[in-house]
């Protein structure tokens, strides 16, 4: 699963404990260091179940870790999971959510060496980034490449990272090939097209709303299918009797099937999510029971017959493999420096309006990605004409 549908990678940033915690509605920035406001999620349920709050004290780094004066949070399908109780890979609540974020750094612990006080710094964790200020081990941060934005720099290393690794590492997108991308306008629907375009002459199928279409194409999709409307196995046949060389499933349940069997031989169908289970603001049995029931299986003995590969993705469970990721995250910023690829933002949003922020992603009104910020910039006055 990526962060999309499901993790982010490392551990969870420090939580402050919830007896130092103070409900708070405002949105003015804390008044003096000693406090700090985080997103916090109270219990499983709905938005409402997700508020700011604020926290007494300054978090101060351990040996090996930084602090980070947060600028921009990433929105991932697996935080709208975590809030319903549907993704293991969170803390129990009271929990500050959040699995990477973007930001200064203000305070280095004891031993590190490869990070100054100001470097901006983008930041993977498994939890706990939403938040104004954030402790981290230094091995959990990035340095942000030049010219990249705080948004840009939130909206990068989860999407990214799992749309890299699904294509090349278990997909081996290569010329001449096609591929199907459900979820094409959400965030590593977003990353996929735009690393797809990197090899020359993919066939890219992309599943959205109709309301998306011309987006999808601008960015690089050949056959755009509205999922809603349409069968969109018998919408690839038309194009492509034979199927697909790749198939990107985010779905789970049902749809894993059809992806398998959409698959040319030799093809790889990689499966890394469940927004199946996700069908409203709070977790829904049915929806559950639904797709666990309809969860594809294969033995090892009809997969030799077929000559198809099937992969599993899951970032959130690769918190030790700092080499790996870091090894991928090194060819993403090279491609970012060399402008072949480009966080897409969809919109941005303050903590305080978090709610309105996760229902844009579950209502799949996204194109791109969306971002909290601890608060909006300011805007300047405008100057009076003559």
């Amino acid at each position: 699963m990526s962060g999309e549908e499901a993790a982010a990678a490392p551990a969870p940033a420090e939580q402050t404990p919830p007896a130092e915690q103070q409900a708070a509605g405002g949105g003015d920035a804390p008044p003096a260091e000693s406090q700090y406001r985080a997103l916090v999620l109270s219990g499983f349920g709905g938005y409402e179940k997700v508020k700011v709050q604020v926290r007494r004290g300054e978090p101060s780094p351990r040996p090996g870790e930084l602090a980070v004066r947060v600028r921009a949070c990433g929105l991932n399908f697996a935080d709208l999971l975590a809030r319903q109780g549907l993704y293991e890979r969170l803390p129990p609540p009271p929990v500050s959510p959040g699995m990477e974020c973007a930001g200064t750094v203000l305070a280095l612990g004891e031993g590190v060496t490869d990070r100054q006080v100001g470097d901006k710094v983008m930041v993977l964790a498994r939890a706990g980034l939403w938040q104004e200020v954030v402790t981290v081990p230094a091995n959990q941060t990035y340095l942000m490449p030049d010219g990249m934005s705080f948004e840009e720099a939130a909206a990068f290393l989860v999407n990214y990272i799992t749309a890299y690794m699904i294509l090349f590492d278990f997909g081996n997108l290569r010329p001449n090939q096609s591929i199907l991308i459900h979820m094409a306008a959400g965030g590593v629907g977003t990353a996929a097209i735009q690393l797809c375009k990197t090899v020359e002459n993919v066939t890219i199928f992309g599943t959205a709303s109709a309301s998306k279409h011309d987006s999808l194409r601008e960015s690089g999709v050949t056959h755009p299918i509205d999922y809603r409307s349409m069968d969109y196995v018998e919408e690839v046949r038309k194009i492509s009797p034979k199927g697909v060389d790749v198939v990107l499933d985010p779905l789970g349940g049902s749809d894993t099937s059809k992806a398998f069997n959409l698959l040319k031989p030799m093809g790889k169908l990689i499966t890394y999510g469940v927004a199946n289970l996700l069908t409203g603001q709070k977790k829904n049995l049915m929806a559950m029971a639904k797709t666990w029931w309809n969860q594809f299986s294969i033995n090892a003995l009809q997969l030799l017959h077929l000559n198809k590969a099937v992969c599993g993705y899951h970032l959130g469970y690769m918190d030790e493999e700092f080499e790996l990721i870091g090894g991928v995250v090194a060819k993403l910023v090279s491609l970012y420096n060399q402008g072949k690829i480009k966080p897409k933002i969809d919109s941005v949003w303050p903590f305080e309006q978090v709610a309105d922020a996760m229902r844009q992603m579950q209502e799949k009104k996204n194109v791109g990605k969306v971002i909290l910020v601890p608060e909006l910039p300011k805007e300047e006055p405008k100057k009076e004409e003559n």
